[in-house]
């Protein structure tokens, strides 16, 4: 089985219309745009050691006591999420608009969906808070770099094909 054609099926559904709009070479190629994809990078990874370190938390804590199924749901989608927004990375790194549309996009909604969850009071505890408040924060971070001029040029919106209407035949 073919690695990349199972990929580039991936990128089909996950980029909708635009799961086939690459961006030029020369401006994937651009020194600005790979300083771009290295620093996310390593705020990608920050963010995995995060998730990682706090799924360790609850593993500690549950040969004490109980944790709550809640704690454990986030802990899961966070790092669900990281892995996700990983493949996001690697994609729009490789020229894909929609990769990097979506990583745009998730990196300025999950960190308002975090702040908002961690500002419930008793819902997790302090521990986990402060994980929420990291992971956004790098999120923040992931999104100003992918706000910059530069980025917004390299990965311009594609235009929108008009759709032509199916002929029936009868």
């Amino acid at each position: 089985m073919n690695v990349e054609s199972v990929l580039l099926e991936i990128d089909r559904l996950a980029g909708g219309r635009h799961g086939d709009h690459t961006i030029s070479e020369e401006m994937r190629t651009d020194p600005k745009t790979r300083r771009v994809f290295v620093a996310i990078t390593w705020l990608l990874v920050v963010e995995l050691v995060l998730a990682t370190s706090a799924l360790a938390v609850p593993v500690m804590l549950h040969m004490r006591n109980e944790v709550a199924w809640v704690v454990w749901m986030r802990l899961i989608v966070v790092l669900g999420m990281t892995i996700t927004l990983f493949y996001f990375a690697w994609r729009a790194q490789r020229g894909f608009y929609w990769a990097y549309s979506r990583l745009r996009l998730f990196s300025k909604i999950f960190p308002i969906v975090a702040l908002v969850t961690a500002a419930i009071p008793g819902l997790y505890p302090l521990w986990m808070v402060t994980e929420q408040i990291c992971f956004a924060l790098i999120l923040l971070g992931i999104a100003e770099y992918l706000s910059t001029d530069h980025m917004r040029t390299a990965y311009a919106k594609p235009p929108r094909v008009p759709r032509v209407p199916k002929r029936v035949n009868h």
